[in-house]
């Protein structure tokens, strides 16, 4: 597989390539997960959320940018345009790159709290995981990646310094539903299956049920947030529907993609539930940036 080398003489090459490799769309929805748990912590402090704001940059951007280093062989056959395989970027440069990203996520994440930094700490731990091993694991590769985004807002809960206790539960309705996106988005390449199309809409359906138990419980916030989660599910019907019944690859590719953006919009129903509708507004806005973005930069 040829490689450029990243040196002083190709920078209009390289710089346009690494932010490719960020895929800066992707990071603004991780955003919107420390957002919503600082609104589920119920505490607005500037510098702590800031801290956790750059936290989040570098564990999702080290997390994305070593994907494509573990996936550089495969994408070299089924997508060559890609910066590591076109050539664009190094494995090496990416490598480094990703492992910086991790550790300057973690290391922004202690300067929050003791707490956030090991709340940090595991989710880079899950993030290597799955990029080196859950991916390719069917049933629980989808968790894994799950996983990832729930520690995320988990992450922005702990703006308050102290473990969330019940608001922790919040993480869940996170896990399910990047677990549905991510069981689908096994098909984005060849088509899917009738299998994974079930196991897809069986943790879509689970993130609901749990939105829903949160809901009952957290009713002054539901006014604000029911008109929200409507959008959402209008969002995400057309897309999904039809990536559901078709299995077409280009129909599962709308359908991921954007689920991965309604992930902001799901984001702004916790905001809104937990912290009322300006908390609900302030995470609302950032789809406006995210999709921007994505049609710059690829999101899957």
């Amino acid at each position: 597989m040829k490689e450029l080398s990243v040196t002083a003489e190709s920078p209009k090459v390289a710089i346009p390539a690494f932010f490719r490799l960020l895929r800066p769309a992707n990071i603004v929805t991780a955003y919107a997960d420390i957002l919503a748990g600082a609104a589920a912590a119920g505490i607005f402090e500037p510098q702590r959320l800031a801290y956790l704001l750059v936290a989040t940059t570098g564990l999702y951007g080290g997390g994305v940018v070593l994907n494509d280093v573990f996936d550089a062989q495969l994408d070299a056959v089924e997508r060559p345009e890609r910066p590591i395989p076109s050539g664009a970027v190094t494995v090496r440069g990416a490598s480094v790159l990703g492992a910086l990203l991790l550790a300057g996520g973690i290391g922004a994440a202690f300067l929050c709290s003791a707490l956030s930094g090991l709340v940090a700490f595991g989710t880079a731990l899950s993030v290597l995981l799955y990029d080196a091993w859950g991916k390719h694991q069917n049933l629980l590769g989808p968790v894994n990646m799950g996983l990832c985004r729930g520690l995320n807002l988990l992450l922005g809960i702990t703006v308050a310094g102290v473990w969330p206790g019940s608001r922790a539960a919040l993480g869940l309705v996170t896990l399910c539903y990047i677990a549905g996106v991510t069981a689908l988005s096994r098909g984005e390449v060849r088509g899917g299956t009738r299998a994974a199309a079930n196991i897809s809409l069986g943790w879509l359906v689970a993130s609901l049920g749990v939105l829903g138990a949160l809901a009952s419980q957290a009713k002054s916030g539901l006014i604000f947030a029911a008109p929200i989660l409507l959008v959402l599910l209008i969002r995400l019907s057309g897309p999904f529907s039809e990536a559901l019944r078709t299995l077409d690859p280009k129909k599962i590719g709308l359908a991921i993609k954007t689920g991965v953006l309604s992930l902001i919009l799901l984001d702004a129903v916790l905001a809104a539930l937990y912290g009322g509708l300006w908390f609900g507004v302030a995470v609302l806005f950032l789809y406006i940036p995210a999709t921007l973005l994505a049609r710059l930069f690829a999101v899957t």
